[in-house]
């Protein structure tokens, strides 16, 4: 997408789903937005110009193919550089008929108005200076947000949270760099136009910051994408049932038959504004069956992936030694401090007595439950968002896009190159080499430095007509 083009021609799209409906918006933004909408729409009442009428205004109008009238339509006027994206625009509201959406969208572009490529709109929103890159992108995270968590991260950031922060961490490192370049103009003179220690506490404010919002990424990204909860254990002992009773629907097929479930089988629930993406998974067992060690190889892909393992074992077939022998299998699991490693006792319904070994050997997390009977199922969801910190998500900016991941990494390492610099100390003029680095990666965020390629890989994403 060549950004010289957007701001020398109009677009147009259709803004909302397309389908049959009770309404449906078109948009049209560019320097010929009035004039062309002029041949075709004509008011109801009073005789007026669009280019004349008072911006955010509705007026109800006719719209006109040939002289034959093929709607009654609500327009919305909005005059640059009051709009959303910086430019003349108006919304045309029509009855949602896929015909007059079709018509009109072709009658546009009979008037010389380009057909709009996606997230071109918020493109040229960002580039005529209303909003930033970061808050640009936030607007497709909120789009695509299909829970509380994600959608209240995307607001954060679209209203300017994050962009806040990284003005600030901006104004910090110009500071800093100024300093060490005001020592690099006058070092032949021996003087000093700052603290050292000074210096050196303005580093640890821009680390700590850098590293808080790094840290942010790995909660923000499963906030984003969904908790992912693998369902494993050996077969028939319940994994099918639990996640039918944990969607409470029908999702997965429940037979006696041991290796009914030969594949992965992913859903997303949503509980208390936090998505988690269960995965119920082939059981674990030897087999010579070519069909069955592929799935349980995903099985084993799949526990790779998750931040939740949901060990499910059925209690009236499980001894000691099988739990001993499966915690070494999972040992590395266990031990991963980003993982989550709960064992699920099922079918309580059928026991003859109540296990009271199991405290006394198993020291992880256990939970007792009839998948079949839907007992205890609220006890495992407890403790599934236990896993969120949902504190971290209310009283901090959380990243969730890896784009800012990895520019906000590249800045820790220039300025950590800075800290041993200064510890060893190197001369000013390299110093200010990585000063500069940190704020050409946090310029890539903002779209303070970019070129047309981030900007095609950004907005491509975008659906169009935003």
């Amino acid at each position: 997408m060549n950004t010289d083009l957007l701001k020398n021609d109009t677009i147009c799209a259709l803004a909302t789903p397309a389908g049959v409906s009770a309404i449906g918006i078109i948009r049209i933004s560019g320097d010929e937005t009035f004039p062309i909408c002029e041949k075709m729409l004509h008011p109801s009442g009073k005789p007026f110009q669009l280019s004349t009428a008072p911006t955010h205004t509705l007026h109800l109008m006719q719209l006109f193919e040939d002289g034959e009238m093929l709607d009654e339509v609500l327009v919305s006027i909005f005059h640059a550089p009051h709009s959303y994206t910086g430019e003349d625009s108006i919304e045309i509201s029509c009855h949602g008929s896929l015909y007059i959406e079709q018509k009109i969208v072709e009658l546009l572009i009979k008037n010389g108005i380009r057909l709009a490529k996606p997230g071109e709109y918020t493109m040229r929103a960002f580039l005529n200076g209303k909003l930033d890159l970061s808050q640009a992108e936030a607007i497709a995270d909120l789009i695509a947000s299909n829970s509380k968590a994600a959608h209240d991260i995307a607001i954060d950031h679209m209203r300017g949270g994050f962009a806040k922060k990284l003005h600030d961490l901006r104004h910090d490192l110009v500071n800093f760099a100024t300093w060490i370049n005001l020592e690099l103009d006058f070092s032949e003179e021996d003087v000093e136009f700052a603290d050292r220690k000074e210096i050196r506490k303005l580093l640890l404010t821009i680390k700590e910051e850098l590293i808080k919002l790094i840290g942010s990424f790995s909660l923000g990204n499963v906030l984003k994408n969904g908790i992912p909860v693998a369902i494993v254990g050996k077969p028939n002992v319940g994994k099918s049932t639990l996640l039918n009773a944990i969607l409470n629907e029908e999702r997965a097929i429940v037979s006696e038959i041991p290796g009914t479930t030969r594949d992965t089988i992913e859903d997303t629930l949503v509980i208390q504004g936090v998505p988690f993406r269960f995965i119920d998974t082939a059981g674990l067992h030897q087999t010579t069956e070519s069909v069955e060690n592929m799935g349980i190889e995903r099985t084993y892909q799949t526990i790779e992936q998750a931040s939740v393992i949901l060990y499910m074992i059925d209690i009236n077939e499980t001894t000691i030694d099988d739990i001993n022998e499966a915690l070494l299998d999972f040992k590395e699991h266990i031990n991963n401090k980003s993982k989550r490693f709960i064992i699920i006792a099922n079918k309580t319904d059928l026991l003859v007595e109540t296990p009271h070994h199991f405290p006394d050997f198993v020291e992880l997390e256990t939970i007792f439950i009839s998948a079949k009977r839907k007992e205890n199922i609220n006890l495992i969801i407890e403790s599934l968002l236990k896993s969120v910190n949902t504190e971290k998500l209310e009283s901090n900016t959380i990243i969730s896009n890896a784009r800012h991941y990895e520019a906000l990494k590249k800045a820790l390492e220039a300025m950590e190159n800075v800290e041993n610099g200064l510890n060893e100390h190197i001369p000013s003029d390299l110093l200010s080499t990585d000063i500069k680095l940190a704020i050409h990666y946090i310029g890539e965020i903002t779209g303070e430095i970019t070129t047309d390629e981030i900007l095609d890989n950004i907005f491509n994403k975008f659906c169009i007509g935003k």
